[in-house]
């Protein structure tokens, strides 16, 4: 939610802090702005309602100079996406600006105390105290300002602050927000996300919880909250920034999909040493395994629906009761979780707040906790531990619809099921070997299951008009549609569900209609004959029937679909691997048919850091 960025050098600071922006804007497009100090020493805001450009055009008319600024783009939580909402927001003399991602939840009754005191609000926004704030406690040193504001504000929030009067100074702050901070050659940057920075850097320091950053031309130094200066070892970036552009693709959707050979490779290797029964890469003993009394899968929108599919695959090969749980609910339950239990938090950014409340719960309760997550850094691996975190090499994930971080999540997912399949002495050496010489062949297997592109292009320029899609399956089928329809409504704003085949008769059979388009997916053999049986009650109300099947299954599906999307085979567990890529074709597809914006939907953003 939101993407913050933050400059200090030599440089004209407005074309580094823009071009920063560009590259979080995934986080949120609402409206964007800058803070720059000028060299009249006063500080120069330019903000705009609406998408990146409209700050560029503004800009382009009203030029802001400066080597020290701060800037915003937002997804609106507190206040309508306008103008006077933008941030950055200042004090009352314009002395003090602030950005900031995350939300300040007692920001009413503070609100309210600094009206008392002399503070006029002129936005909506719970980020508009801060800078009030930061102004009723300075007294000459906002290291010292910050520090005591940090006590006082209650929430999630990732600030960046600049001052007139510490106009060479630009300070950060951090809780349960994400923050980033690179210096190189007498220039400090900050900003939400790594992407903001490549260009200039690819040595970062990743601000903790309740610490503050002070940057200068000289360095950064980095404090807790009771003003102890703090040591962070720099983390090098591997992955270049050609890795978060599109690279000659339409969209960052479309190039991530076809990215995804690649994540797969890179996501498994680490894993196969080739040495049958080598599992030293899970963080778990045999013992351990074979006293788990079950395991919970926490996490939101699509890690959760990778959670589900690894309910599946656990429960089968390993025997363990599995639990896959939305994050948003799971610490309001009550819920029965403690010793002898795992808890697998599934994020890709490592920063989603539902998830991380859940985990610490997780861990107060005394479970073994593990993360599965993508981004080295990040909140949730440092909670559990980079010894207890296992990384999806998935790379940069720009576009807001997530895609490779889905396949890689689903892929350790399998992964894990086949180890504690072993390691608990359930599933035969054989069987555990089959499966992994199957996932080494996986990222062929999805290089073909692209192929189904242009099939998807035409079939959707006839179907784009439709308002309202079914998704239907069985088992990992099932766990597969639930992610086929939320990728579906988030790109194309088409109203998709998905549903249990077995469970249409219970009540949305009733909405089936003529025309009405329902995509199936049928690759789970052993389910094979229920599901083709569903498919007919389908069809017998007129349903226009899609069907993502297995090529071996073709000659039984054919007669029971409208269309037929055929991908490799390989074996069951594995499946949802190669049906994804067709499905997420789909939705992108049907996205652009419709003429909407793939990479940056409406109301959404990248990464979930409120609850």
């Amino acid at each position: 939610m939101c993407g913050i960025v933050g400059y200090i050098g030599n440089q004209e600071s407005s074309p580094i802090l823009m071009e920063g922006l560009e590259r979080l804007s995934y986080r949120g497009y609402d409206s964007a702005g800058v803070a720059v100090i000028g060299s009249d020493g006063k500080i120069n805001v330019r903000k705009a309602k609406g998408r990146l450009e409209n700050l560029e055009n503004l800009l382009k008319e009203k030029t802001v100079y400066g080597t020290v600024g701060i800037g915003h783009t937002r997804w609106a939580t507190h206040g309508e996406p306008s103008d006077l909402n933008a941030h950055p927001h200042t004090d009352v003399k314009g002395d003090i600006a602030v950005v900031h991602n995350g939300i300040i939840e007692n920001h009413v009754s503070l609100r309210k105390q600094l009206e008392m005191n002399g503070a006029q609000f002129v936005s909506q926004t719970d980020t508009e105290v801060v800078a009030h704030l930061l102004n009723q406690l300075y007294e000459g040193d906002m290291k010292a300002a910050l520090l005591k504001a940090m006590t006082m504000l209650e929430g999630s929030y990732a600030l960046g602050v600049i001052c007139t009067r510490e106009p060479d100074v630009v300070y950060c702050a951090r809780n349960d927000s994400p923050l980033v901070i690179g210096f190189k050659d007498g220039e400090g940057f900050i900003a939400s996300d790594i992407p903001a920075l490549l260009s200039h850097t690819r040595d970062v320091i990743f601000l903790k919880d309740k610490e503050i950053g002070v940057l200068d031309r000289s360095g950064v130094k980095v404090f807790d909250i009771y003003g102890n200066e703090q040591h962070h070892e720099p983390y090098h970036v591997e992955w270049d920034l050609s890795s978060a552009e599109k690279g000659g693709y339409a969209h960052y959707m479309l190039k991530e999909i076809h990215e995804q050979p690649e994540a797969i490779k890179k996501t498994f290797e680490p894993r196969y040493s080739g040495t049958p029964g080598d599992y030293s890469w899970l963080p778990l003993t045999v013992e351990e395994v074979k006293n788990l009394r079950k395991i919970s899968i926490v996490a939101c929108g699509t890690a959760y629906h990778a959670g589900v599919a690894g309910r599946y695959a656990i429960e089968k090969l390993a025997r363990i009761p599995v639990e896959a749980a939305i994050a948003s609910e799971y610490r309001y339950r009550d819920p029965i979780i403690g010793e002898n239990e795992l808890f697998i938090a599934v994020s890709q950014s490592g920063e989603t707040a539902d998830t991380l409340a859940a985990l610490r719960e997780a861990k107060r309760r005394g479970a073994k906790v593990m993360a599965v997550c993508n981004v080295v850094g990040s909140t949730i691996a440092r909670e559990v531990g980079d010894e207890n975190t296992l990384y999806t090499y998935a790379g940069p994930e720009i576009a807001v619809a997530s895609t490779k971080a889905y396949t890689t999540q689903v892929e350790l997912m399998m992964l894990i099921a086949v180890a504690l399949g072993q390691m608990k002495g359930e599933l035969a050496s054989e069987k555990a070997q089959e499966l992994l010489d199957q996932m080494h062949q996986m990222p062929a297997l999805v290089e073909k299951a692209l192929g189904t592109e242009e099939q998807l292009q035409k079939f959707t320029s006839i179907a784009s008009h439709k308002k309202h899609v079914f998704f239907v399956g069985r088992g990992l089928d099932y766990a597969l549609s639930l992610e086929a329809a939320l990728k579906l409504k988030e790109v194309s704003y088409i109203f998709s569900e998905a549903y249990a085949a077995g469970e249409l008769k219970h009540g949305p059979i009733a909405l089936l209609q003529e025309g009405r388009l329902v995509v199936a997916t049928i690759t789970q053999t052993a389910l094979l004959d229920k599901t083709l049986s569903n498919l007919r009650e389908i069809k017998a109300r007129g349903a226009w029937v899609v069907a993502v099947c297995r090529e071996s299954l073709k000659e039984k599906v054919t007669p029971e679909a409208d269309e037929l999307i055929l991908i490799p085979d390989t074996d069951d567990l594995l499946m949802p691997l190669l049906a994804v890529i067709p499905l997420q074709m789909f939705a992108y597809c049907m996205a652009v048919a419709r003429g909407c914006d793939v990479d940056k939907p409406r109301n959404l953003a990248k990464s979930v850091t409120v609850e």
